[in-house]
């Protein structure tokens, strides 16, 4: 959480983004002490991230994390991310690591502009357990951050219960020397 309507997380390298967390509370008490009753809003966090990612990729000691901006404030949401050499960018849906390859593609087919919380925690559920499935050396424990208008907030931790009683796992036979798995 940065600020009170803007929340930042990341993959990557934990000691780089203990590094990035104590830049963005430098910038936020930067901002604080001005006492204006303005704050800085999530793409201004955005951009000063990769501005950050950027200056440090130059200096050729880049801060190895790939992060994602999410916020909401003036009755607009905002979700954009930046990557470790300071590329950014701004989607209705991110993920990072290997859940680009695996859940982008479901965030795609299940996202719907209007849908409601309920839904879209039912859908990061499903994506998260089958990237758990996919990655059992994984911890399965997440925490869902939500940021609308009434501010940032933290759930529990949520444990992923992956479905490993998929009917074909049952009803599929090898057929000699086809490369193809066949229905009984």
């Amino acid at each position: 959480k940065v600020g009170d309507f803007t929340s930042v997380v990341a993959s990557g390298d934990y000691a780089d983004f203990q590094k990035i967390q104590s830049y963005l509370e430098e910038l936020r008490v930067a901002d604080d002490i001005y006492e204006d009753g303005i704050s800085l809003d999530p793409s201004e966090y955005h951009k000063y991230l990769g501005r950050v990612m950027y200056n440090r990729r130059n200096k050729m000691d880049p801060l190895w994390n790939f992060l994602v901006v999410a916020g909401f404030k003036n009755g607009k949401s905002f979700l954009g991310c930046v990557d470790l050499v300071g590329t950014t960018y701004e989607d209705s849906i991110m993920a990072s690591g290997y859940g680009t390859y695996i859940a982008v593609p479901l965030l795609r087919k299940g996202y719907r502009e209007d849908m409601n919380e309920e839904e879209a925690k039912d859908l990061l559920l499903t994506c998260m357990k089958v990237l758990y499935s996919r990655n059992t050396t994984a911890f399965d424990e997440i925490d869902i951050t939500t940021v609308n208008e009434s501010g940032v907030s933290i759930s529990e931790p949520i444990r992923v219960r992956p479905e490993w009683q998929f009917q074909g796992f049952g009803n599929t036979a090898y057929r000699g020397n086809e490369t193809e798995w066949a229905r009984m």
